[in-house]
């Protein structure tokens, strides 16, 4: 899936700024790294459901490591102050036949501007023309913000409440 690893698209957020949403690269270490210390402990843990201190160099090499087939990852790229910077990321990995979890982390100064969506978009697209029939998630109860990207995503939705979280489940 070659197309899927230089794959592109330009997009206009709520405030009008234009964000390019684009495959992960593997030169995009750094401003991961860059955009996970910009991000609050609270909006980690509403990602990885544990306090994240930091990363081993073996998750970040499997966050930065994917091949597009079953592990597709997408960052919002934003310009600041004359720069690309990373600012938000989306990901799925097939989990099942047919079936992909798929999560995203929004940097702190760049939530509520519609990242989470637009990721949520491009994500399910492509999962789409991989032949995927449904992505999950699973997510705390007190994350309203994400609930909503998947409330309003325009797929069809169903949701489990399980002991610590929301188990969601998005057709395709």
């Amino acid at each position: 899936m070659s197309q899927v690893r230089d794959y592109t698209a330009t997009e206009f957020l709520r405030d009008g700024r234009t964000v390019e949403i684009r495959a992960l690269r593997p030169e995009d270490r750094a401003g991961m790294l860059a955009a996970v210390d910009r991000t609050s402990q609270q909006s980690l843990y509403r990602r990885f459901f544990t306090f994240k201190r930091g990363f081993t160099d073996r998750e970040v090499d499997f966050y930065i490591s994917v091949n597009f087939v079953d592990h597709v990852a997408l960052v919002a790229v934003l310009e600041e102050d004359g720069q690309p910077v990373i600012v938000a990321g989306g990901r799925y990995i097939v989990v099942r036949d047919g079936e992909a979890e798929v999560a995203f982390v929004v940097d702190d100064a760049h939530q509520g501007r519609g990242l989470g969506a637009c990721l949520m978009r491009h994500l399910a697209a492509l999962a789409r023309q991989a032949g995927l029939r449904a992505l999950s998630a699973d997510v705390l109860p007190e994350n309203a913000a994400m609930l909503k990207v998947f409330e309003t995503s325009g797929l069809a939705i169903k949701t489990r409440r399980e002991t610590d979280s929301i188990h969601v489940m998005l057709q395709l």
